[in-house]
């Protein structure tokens, strides 16, 4: 099975670009499927109220419930003091499987690496190149498993690329995907240092075509099991526990 752990669907309402206006899902699906993708993890684009665009990504994923795997959106700073329950109502009501954090909202918090610890959920940060918070967050949570897209930056910023390879190596809880990475040496150095097992495919679909990030997997020319740890079975590991957690977590506010 071919998960994508990387899409936005829906609209944003921003109007700055096409990051926080719109993420058109119906192209990606046509194109996901011609490629061979089975599943995939969507979430919001940019948005004014994650609240409002958590509910706008659980209306999709319930349209193709088979199809889509729901991670909510969080905004560390706006959403201060009500992390938590933002997380409980996407686990609880709507089956989310992980949380996403842009630091172009603000920098990841203890708010939501406790959310994160208390559901047992994955949480897809992404540093826009400020990976010395990733250090931080990686240490002081070691129970929390943490992906970070692009290798660190998707502004192609090879230093970040490298910190983020080094990070992967050391921490056992650090992970990254592939989407939107240009410099194709990096994603081998990645497996070569950190192994397939620390590598998620991503596309940060519906905006890259996901038959070409997936081909990028591809041509790593990898065992087949290593290809399959990358192309789904590391995200399945890394949300397996989710629905136990959560379980046992409902009305257990920390």
């Amino acid at each position: 099975m071919i998960i994508d752990c990387h899409c936005h669907a829906g609209k944003g309402d921003l109007l700055t670009g096409p990051w926080d206006t719109d993420a058109p899902i119906a192209t990606y699906l046509r194109r996901a499927k011609a490629a061979g993708i089975d599943r995939t993890v969507i979430f919001s684009p940019f948005h004014s109220n994650y609240q409002q665009a958590n509910a706008n990504t659980a209306r999709i994923v319930a349209q193709h419930p088979d199809r889509f795997i729901g991670f909510a959106f969080a905004h560390a700073q706006r959403d201060q003091g009500r992390i938590y329950q933002t997380i409980e109502e996407a686990v609880i009501r709507w089956k989310f499987c992980g949380i996403k954090v842009h630091r172009m909202d603000g920098p990841a918090t203890r708010e939501v690496c406790d959310a994160a610890r208390a559901f047992g959920l994955p949480l897809l940060y992404d540093p826009a190149g400020h990976t010395d918070l990733v250090e931080l967050l990686a240490s002081q949570y070691p129970d929390v498993n943490f992906i970070i897209p692009h290798l660190g930056s998707f502004a192609d910023d090879w230093r970040a690329h490298l910190r983020i390879i080094d990070q992967l190596v050391r921490y056992p809880n650090v992970y990254s995907d592939t989407s939107g990475i240009r410099r194709f040496d990096y994603i081998v150095q990645a497996v070569k240092r950190a192994g397939a097992h620390k590598i998620l495919f991503g596309t940060d679909g519906p905006w890259l075509h996901p038959g070409l990030e997936l081909h990028k997997v591809r041509l790593l020319g990898l065992p087949p099991k290593q290809e399959a740890l990358i192309l789904g079975r590391n995200l399945l590991r890394l949300i397996q526990g989710v629905k136990t957690v959560s379980r046992n977590r409902v009305g257990a506010e920390p």
